[in-house]
């Protein structure tokens, strides 16, 4: 796979979770909390990045990026991963919630079925 693997596997985390938004997780629909969440963190994630790569704490193997580089030396993909992660994990967080709302539903359906 090589310089592709990386963004492969980014685009795999959102293959893997695109069908909870589908299940009603509702993630992408709202776009500006969504990015309330995410990009303080990817900021101050990033910024950790720049400091580090500049003070030669860590690199990244050009045989497993695509080259393509932003400000601060920062590979593309890890600008990615700072925001594709942090989306799948609310994408999660929101598919549980939502199944654990619908399961407490179910369970007062039924409960409230077996009474009368």
């Amino acid at each position: 796979m090589g310089r592709a693997e990386y963004l492969l596997v980014l685009a795999a985390c959102v293959l893997v979770t695109l069908p909870l938004e589908l299940a009603g997780a509702r993630v992408y629909r709202r776009p500006r909390r969504l990015a309330r969440a995410v990009l303080p963190v990817a900021a101050v994630f990033l910024l950790w990045d720049v400091l580090a790569i500049s003070a030669g704490v860590w690199s990244y193997d050009p045989a497993f990026v695509s080259g393509l580089r932003a400000p601060g030396n920062i590979p593309l993909e890890e600008i990615l991963f700072f925001v594709v992660v942090p989306i799948c994990g609310v994408m999660t967080y929101e598919a549980v919630g939502l199944m654990l709302t619908v399961g407490a539903r179910l369970r007062r359906r039924d409960r409230a079925g077996s009474r009368s």
